[in-house]
């Protein structure tokens, strides 16, 4: 395998740059799947025993809200 000096998908900003986010842009898909994944990890760290989807999804969804709103 031939050695390069340029690697695909490697970010080569100088450091010191940082990378802004546009909170704006973020679009209802983004959201929701912001949402799904902190609802899963809410229900990761009790071992998926219990609990309730629908009240993980609504604290995640509130987080995320609180999050968001935050950035602005």
């Amino acid at each position: 395998m031939r050695s390069t000096t340029k690697e695909k998908g490697v970010n080569r900003r100088k450091p010191g740059n940082r990378v802004q986010y546009n909170v704006g842009r973020l679009n209802a898909d983004m959201r929701e799947q912001m949402i799904a994944e902190s609802a899963y990890y809410r229900a990761l760290a009790r071992g998926f025993n219990g609990g309730d989807a629908m009240l993980d999804w609504l604290a995640a969804e509130d987080e995320i809200n609180r999050l968001l709103l935050n950035q602005n």
